[in-house]
Order: structure tokens, then sequence, then C-alpha cells
């Protein structure tokens, strides 16, 4: 380039000026920085996310134990006299309902016979469990189930009660034939074992009669 004396002027190269350029530096290491901090931060997200998960994936096993009463403090011998002491229940309400509304004859017989021997059941298996280490208490109190199933009885008459109060006898004796043949098989209390292997013959007597009715 010449000037108007004619002297030649020399190029010079155009910069940014020194606070452009030091602009430039600090957005660059501001968006590292933003950069680091957004990983950071999704790093950090995720593993609160996964703690959560954790304990949501451990609470349910908690609740399932429970639900199979893996963590119950009922003994093999309570669970056995409580089934056995329902049964007999069952059997007590349920006939004397026979005794009352059934229109055969023979049903109304079997009621009775069956009044009687669970009666005599219950006092035998309330001794037994008084006798077991430590002494076993009863729970006379009937299943959801077996409420149910009482209830339907309640609502029929005639041919049909009889009908329904015979199929009832002939599930309640097996359901019970099977309860007592496990403990007296397996059982963990010996005078529970002897009144459960006494009382198989008897059911099965129960049982044969129910199916004839």
């Amino acid at each position: 380039m010449v000037d108007r004396n004619g002297f030649v002027l020399p190029i010079v190269q155009p910069s940014f000026p020194t606070t452009q350029r030091g602009a430039q530096i600090v957005i660059k290491n501001n968006a590292l920085m933003a950069a680091s901090l957004a990983v950071l931060s999704l790093s950090a997200c995720n593993k609160k996310d996964a703690e959560p998960a954790t304990e949501m994936t451990s609470a349910p096993a908690a609740d399932a134990m429970n639900e199979t009463g893996t963590t119950s403090a009922e003994s093999p011998a309570q669970v056995f006299a409580n089934i056995a002491a329902a049964s007999d229940m069952f059997e007590i309400e349920t006939s004397k309902l026979a005794a009352e509304k059934a229109q055969s004859a023979k049903v109304k017989t079997f009621a009775e016979q069956m009044i009687k021997a669970h009666t005599e059941s219950t006092k035998k298996l309330t001794a037994a469990a008084a006798a077991a280490t430590p002494p076993i208490t009863l729970a006379p109190r009937m299943t959801a189930a077996q409420d149910a199933q009482l209830a339907d009885l309640r609502s029929k008459t005639g041919a049909a009660f009889d009908e329904a109060y015979a199929k009832a006898q002939v599930s309640a004796h097996q359901a019970t034939l099977d309860a007592l043949k496990g403990y007296a098989a397996g059982g963990d209390q010996a005078s529970l074992k002897t009144f459960a292997t006494e009382l198989v013959p008897t059911v099965t007597a129960h049982l044969n009669m129910a199916k004839a009715l």
C-alpha cells in the first residue's frame, strides 16, 4: 500500500482485540464447565433413581413372606390344632342346621351322629393340645370358606338343602382326613400325633357314610 507521499506502507493483518479473544476463551471454558456439570448431574440423577428401585423390589419380597406365613410364630402343631378345631366346629354347626332343616330322615340321622361325634372329637383335641410341650390353646373359629359354606346352607331348603349338606360333608371329611394323616405321619407333638392317628379310622367311616347319603 502506498501513501500520498509515495511511501510504501506495510500491510498489517487484522486481529481480534485482546478482549474479544479473551471472551472467546471464557465462552469455551464456560461451555466445557456446563457440559461437565450436566454429566455430573445426570450421573447423580441416575444414582438417585436407582436407589428407590432397590427398595421397591425388596419391599414386595417381605410382604410375600408375610403372606405365605414364613414369618408366622405359629408352630406346625398349632396350625394343625386350629385346622382340626375349625373342622369340628364346621361339622357341628352344619349338622345342627341339618337336624332341623333336612328333608331326608337318613340325612337327619347322620347329622345327629356328626354332632355327637365331633363334640367328642373336640374334647379329645383339647386334651391333646393341653398335653403338648408347650401347651397349645385352640383357636375355635371357622375359616372364611367354611363360614361362606354354612351361610349357603342356611339359604337352602328341602331336597336342595339335603344335597348341598351331603356334598359339604364329603368335602369336609376328606379335607380333615388328609390333615389327620399328614400330621400323624410327620407331626412334631406326640400327643397330637396320637390324637390324629386314633381319629383316622373314625373320620374315614364318616366320609364313607357321607358319600352314601
